[in-house]
């Protein structure tokens, strides 16, 4: 993505992230969801809209959200209510979506990244609790209607219009997706529709304070993507007031194609009264007190900002393998494991997220997919800090574990003669003996004061040794026997 020049201008974007929060059964039904199951299988008399029956609120979504709220330092309201939002369209069966309006359990908050090495501090408008709708699918001949997820209970977080760029948009977007995955209360799983993204975009004069009319893309499921809408977006908007400076642009709401890399315009964008919202008659406010509040803060797991800076000023780890671990709370927890057993943060840093991770690239995989223990990424680096192994011989080892998963270190090892380090100081000075003969005009080369030249003999000792010999120990002698 190339970096736009916004010269004279500003972008403003806020974002609606829609997280489908892992409650064991719907909203406001009985009925489970499981992303995958034969379509309108699913279902329940609740979210297909049936003559007479009443919903009762999942207290799970609401211990989910009121998580959330803390972790990100938001007012939970002690009263909240739920509202009826008219939905004219086929994959609601009700014509409206159960949702929070105008008394959301969730207001204010302030979500910490980093963007670019520079922290910064985006402010949440909202959180409120709604049910999903069901999912349009279209054939050749015809379109079908798959009510399976409709009813699943949803997160939606709004912020503030206070992102100026697609970078800030995606460092927000997630580190929404790293909280919700700490504190457990969704998968995030953009594939099947776990986390979903609107973005709202307009642009301003730098010197302006009001904002302009916006334009709104739906149902972003990655991050890359959003990114490059967000760009063409952006863009978009700034030719045409550069072109037309006295008009308006036109409120929409678009998608964004893929594989043109474009954005299609779906319909011209509603406004709030076109929902119609009303109270919601057969569902009481949700009523919570400070004692249960408390008792979800006390619950709270280490959250990811917390964890990122633990890592780099406690375990000194480097930004990027920092980044890394953090961002998946599943790797950060096998990190956590391992660390345990072996004191080398560092190192074991490297090998998960630089060694095997691209070991794994190609087949998509994960070290637990394999599965590899985390104790066995561990003692693999024990063994070459115990200097039972060299780091050349480690990358051998590693492989072997990528094809062999439930074999550990020290058994691999074992089984393999060309992994027995050679630490006999006599067979070493013989080998390098052999090379100061065979390299008399290195040594020359050495004396005269050609630092390259002692490096080219070490390599010619590692490669007579099938790299098998300690470095250091290698330095140390040829040191000795040139001075």
């Amino acid at each position: 993505m190339t970096d736009i020049n916004y010269e004279n201008w500003q972008p403003v974007i806020g974002l609606e992230i829609h997280v489908q929060l892992n409650t064991k059964t719907k909203l406001f039904g009985e009925e489970k969801y499981l992303f995958g199951s034969e379509p309108n299988t699913d279902i329940g008399v609740v979210c297909t809209g049936q003559p007479g029956a009443l919903p009762v609120l999942n207290k799970e979504a609401v211990h989910k959200a009121v998580q959330f709220g803390l972790a990100i330092h938001a007012n939970i309201a002690p009263v909240s209510k739920f509202d009826r939002k008219s939905y004219f369209y086929p994959d609601n069966p009700k014509n409206f979506q159960i949702t929070q309006f105008d008394q959301p359990i969730i207001t204010g908050g302030v979500i910490t990244c980093e963007v670019e090495e520079q922290i910064k501090h985006f402010k949440v408008n909202r959180a409120h609790i709604e049910e999903d709708s069901g999912m349009l699918k279209h054939f050749t001949n015809f379109s079908g209607i798959d009510y399976n997820r409709a009813g699943v209970a949803l997160l939606e977080i709004v912020s503030e219009p206070c992102l100026h760029s697609p970078k800030d948009a995606v460092s927000y977007a997630t580190s929404i997706k790293a909280i919700m995955e700490y504190i457990d209360a969704s998968d995030c799983n953009m594939d099947e529709g776990s986390l979903r993204i609107d973005v709202n975009i307009s642009v301003r004069h730098k010197d302006e304070k009001e904002l302009r009319n916006k334009v709104e893309i739906k149902n972003m499921n990655s991050f890359s993507y959003m990114a490059i809408a967000i760009e063409e977006e952006i863009r978009r908007q700034i030719k045409f007031y550069t072109s037309f400076p006295h008009d308006k642009i036109e409120k929409g709401t678009y998608r964004f194609d893929p594989d043109k890399k474009a954005l299609v315009l779906m319909r011209i964008k509603e406004n709030a009264e076109d929902y119609g919202y009303i109270p919601e008659p057969d569902i009481p406010p949700i009523i919570l007190t400070p004692a249960y509040i408390n008792e979800v803060k006390a619950l709270l797991p280490e959250l990811p900002y917390a964890r990122y800076k633990r890592y780099l000023s406690e375990l000194k780890l480097p930004v990027q393998f920092a980044e890394v671990l953090v961002g998946s709370k599943k790797l950060s927890d096998y990190f956590e494991q391992a660390l345990a057993i072996t004191p080398n943060a560092r190192s074991l840093a490297n090998w998960i997220t630089v060694e095997f991770a691209g070991r794994l690239k190609e087949s998509g995989k994960m070290l637990w997919d394999l599965p590899i223990p985390f104790a066995h990424i561990a003692e693999l680096v024990s063994l070459i800090d115990q200097g039972t192994i060299n780091g050349k011989i480690a990358k051998s080892v590693a492989d072997d574990m990528v094809l062999s998963p439930s074999k550990s270190p020290s058994d691999i090892v074992k089984a393999n003669p060309d992994y027995q380090p050679v630490n006999d100081t006599k067979e070493i000075e013989a080998l390098i003996d052999q090379v100061l003969a065979e390299n008399t005009q290195s040594i020359t080369d050495f004396k005269a004061g050609k630092t390259k030249a002692f490096a080219f003999l070490v390599g010619q000792v590692m490669k007579l040794c099938k790299g098998k010999a300690s470095p250091t120990l290698v330095n140390d002698i040829l040191n000795k026997k040139l001075l």
